[in-house]
């Protein structure tokens, strides 16, 4: 591997890997707590993008390097398009926003890589462009899988798509179907990454030493064709030693989120907050700072409400949790084992609430038009069917036996540090 056993203050090192991402905090924030990992490991890391996405990247541990352009214009175009991802004008804004990022880190990458001395490549599996940089650069690198697996598979329906699991002839008809009409949506992603193919002379087929997921195999559907070289796993998650300071007055708490770009839904949040106090519960409520505080003190039912709670510390006191359906979310009210209602947005959340539902550990309902009386009827169900909480606590039981970051960092030094 170019450049191995280089010094980083005096100590030996297993390279210096750059890690190519998602500028967005539900991918940098696991992928911070597996770098931290691997600089334990060994490994110098430093994350690669524009600028702006610099404010994201909070470990002092690891390193930034910034494209020479900045970008601030198409990050800021990016950011404003996931924030109301639904309807196919803003889909197709958002895709070619994501395209332009591609296009940048693409054109400007390689040349950070090689002058910053990387020796390995973490490329998230969202983001298309490291894996062609590692090519081009003819490094090995491995694909870190934040939120569902990414895998086209014509039994699983393609992943940003609430589509229940069946393998019948029709399940598989309406899956080519499905993966059809995606390839037809990321065309602009697709052009830009096989443009860069053609000038650079690739060739297909440069493969990935490693794929580490934070996805128990208990949540995802069932598979036929997983490739060899991925790994299933469980949260990459520091230890959270903050405790909760939640009063205890008799009623069920129920932890409401909608992630960090949706907690502007100031209307969505006063549903959540009613339907709670409707069967006796108090809602939970962080808003990822999309609230005002006179925002927050209109929401009706008496709800606790910050920008941010301690979420491992609070879903251990909750008796359910109303959410987007975001993986890292879910995955921390699993770990929880805690009964879900999901509301999903967009992105994969569709995707991830109907697994949910198969594994038995909560419901979905849509956003749109939603009642409280409709939210609290769910949220009923869910605390009171005992079935909905043993499924959470199955797949709690699973994620507690997994590795977690300290897994997937291991796994990934392997793999990286073979000379295959």
């Amino acid at each position: 591997m170019r450049g191995s056993g280089s010094l980083q203050n005096g100590l030996p090192t297993a390279g210096h890997l750059a890690i190519i991402t998602a500028p967005l905090p539900g991918h940098l924030n696991p992928l911070q707590v597996l770098a931290r990992e691997l600089i334990g490991q060994g490994w110098r890391v430093s994350m690669v993008h524009m600028e702006a996405a610099r404010c994201f990247v909070t470990d002092p541990a690891i390193g930034f390097v910034a494209l020479p352009s900045g970008g601030e214009a198409t990050f800021r175009a990016y950011l404003q398009t996931l924030v109301a991802p639904n309807g196919p004008i803003r889909l197709n804004r958002m895709i070619r926003a994501t395209a332009a990022m591609t296009d940048g880190l693409l054109a400007e990458g390689p040349a950070v890589l090689e002058r910053i001395g990387v020796t390995a490549v973490l490329a998230d599996a969202v983001e298309p462009a490291g894996p062609l940089i590692a090519q081009r650069l003819n490094l090995p690198y491995a694909v870190a899988i934040t939120g569902l697996p990414l895998l086209g598979e014509v039994d699983v329906p393609p992943p940003f798509l609430g589509w229940r699991y069946r393998t019948d002839r029709w399940g598989r008809f309406r899956n080519r179907g499905g993966y059809a009409v995606t390839d037809l949506l990321m065309r602009p992603i697709t052009r830009v990454v096989e443009a860069h193919r053609r000038v650079w002379g690739l060739a297909e087929g440069f493969s990935p030493r490693v794929q580490v997921a934070q996805c128990p195999r208990g949540l995802d559907y069932p598979r036929r064709s997983l490739p060899p070289e991925f790994l299933y796993g469980s949260p990459w998650r520091s230890k959270e030693t903050e405790e909760t300071d939640l009063p205890d007055d008799g009623r069920p708490l129920i932890f409401c989120s909608l992630g960090t770009l949706q907690g502007s839904r100031r209307a969505l949040f006063a549903t959540m907050a009613e339907a709670c106090a409707a069967i006796g519960a108090r809602a939970v409520i962080g808003h990822a700072g999309g609230l005002s505080q006179e925002e927050e003190s209109a929401l009706p039912g008496d709800p606790l409400v910050r920008a941010f709670w301690p979420q491992a510390a609070v879903l251990r006191r909750c008796s359910a949790a109303v959410l987007h359906g975001g993986f890292n979310s879910v995955l921390d009210a699993l770990a929880a084992g805690v009964p879900i209602v999901a509301l999903p947005i967009g992105f994969e959340q569709p995707a991830t609430a109907a697994r949910l539902i198969r594994v038995g550990a909560g419901r979905m309902l849509s956003p749109r038009g939603l009642s409280a009386r409709a939210l609290a009827d769910a949220l009923r169900d869910v605390i009171d069917r005992p079935s909905y909480a043993q499924a959470a606590r199955g797949l709690a039981a699973e994620i507690a036996a997994g590795d977690g970051a300290a897994g997937a960092a291991a796994a990934i030094t392997a793999a990286l540090a073979s000379r295959a």
